[in-house]
């Protein structure tokens, strides 16, 4: 499965040191003027070899648009792009090619297919997510158009943890340190634990936030397609993605029903909840008030140290992996978290409209 969505939908393609990555959008409405240059920051904030904690290949991912737009518009007809691999280092992973790394996908691919490609992961590397960020920033420009802004945050990095809650903060400081937390003291603290683990050839997991405003009550499903049920779909299929939670999460379950309950109250902006332990989705719907989640990274698999497995002859070995890898993938993740909350929410936006004719 490839395919991403049912009105706005991508099909990726294209593996890790193959010739590129790319995707085909189908779906997007006709006549949107595309902003190129956004799409292109949105790629450089995902692009490997932007900071010192991050890995060092060196990739410009600069996108090439082959169909679908004409004069800077969209057309209505699927819109494909491709960004070309430049600096692949394959024979880095010729030692691993009959190797199953621990807590990699070599052992399930040759389970699933009988073959794999050893090449810096192929198809179940996170570069397959270029693809993502380019369909989301063309959704989050049509988004933006309807008054819905979509931002993520770097909010734990291993025992480093952002005590403040998203709304005492300055979002638009996200951008201001390598590790986009938009607290520069708690910032600070998980550059150090991610550089500690640099330095020890390991790597360390966190938490992404993610905060969408300006979604109006009535978007998402009641019954299959509950707007967080989407959410959690989307966020879960990101490479390292352990757990997703919204609104409360699990600290929810410490209150009574009491304490939780978001109580109705009437504005001058009319009905709004006293509260949000909701995340701004009841019942599968959005209700107006801001949609809120927390997405659990594990550390990367991929450890320039050794470990103990097995190969596929059976035989018990020790690996010490070469290449260029990041010791912690939350920095670089934050677009991408992005990029499929904006893909769920145009799904809805073009629903929600569908359903009102």
């Amino acid at each position: 499965m490839n395919t991403f969505g049912e009105i706005f939908r991508l099909t990726s393609f294209g593996e890790s040191h193959g010739k590129g990555i790319g995707g085909i959008i189908d779906g997007c409405p006709a006549g949107i003027e595309l902003d190129f240059d956004m799409i292109q920051k949105e790629l450089a904030r995902r692009k490997p070899g932007q900071s010192k904690i991050t890995t060092q290949r060196q990739e410009a991912d600069q996108v090439e648009f082959l169909s679908g737009i004409f004069e800077g518009r969209t057309q209505g007809t699927p819109i494909a792009f491709a960004v070309w691999n430049k600096d692949q280092h394959s024979s880095d992973y010729n030692d691993l090619k009959d190797v199953y790394r621990p807590s990699h996908a070599d052992y399930t691919y040759i389970q699933k297919y009988g073959t794999r490609d050893h090449r810096g992961g192929g198809r179940s590397s996170a570069r397959e997510t270029i693809a993502r960020v380019v369909a989301g920033a063309i959704a989050k420009q049509i988004l933006s158009k309807a008054g819905v802004s979509i931002n993520a945050f770097v909010s734990q990095v291993g025992e480093i943890k952002l005590e403040k809650h998203y709304t005492e903060l300055d979002l638009s400081k996200t951008e201001e340190n390598i590790v986009r937390c938009p607290d520069e003291e708690t910032a600070g603290k998980m550059i150090a634990r991610i550089e500690a683990a640099a330095h020890d050839r390991d790597t360390v997991g966190g938490v992404i936030t993610g905060v969408i405003t300006g979604v109006p009550a009535g978007w998402g499903e009641p019954v299959f397609n509950k707007l967080h049920a989407d959410l959690g779909f989307a966020m879960l299929g990101i490479n390292a993605v352990k757990g997703f939670e919204y609104g409360s999460g699990f600290e929810g379950t410490k209150l009574s029903g009491s304490q939780h309950n978001d109580v109705f109250i009437q504005t001058e902006n009319g009905i709004r909840t006293k509260t949000n332990h909701s995340g701004g989705i009841q019942g599968g719907i959005s209700n107006g008030e801001d949609i809120y989640f927390r997405v659990a990274f594990k550390p990367i698999a991929t450890l320039l140290k050794e470990q103990q497995t097995v190969d596929k002859f059976n035989n018990s070995i020790t690996i010490n992996p070469k290449g260029r890898h990041d010791p912690c993938v939350l920095p670089r993740a934050v677009p991408i978290v992005e990029s499929m909350a904006a893909l769920v929410l145009i799904n809805h936006f073009l629903l929600n409209k569908l359903n009102s004719i």
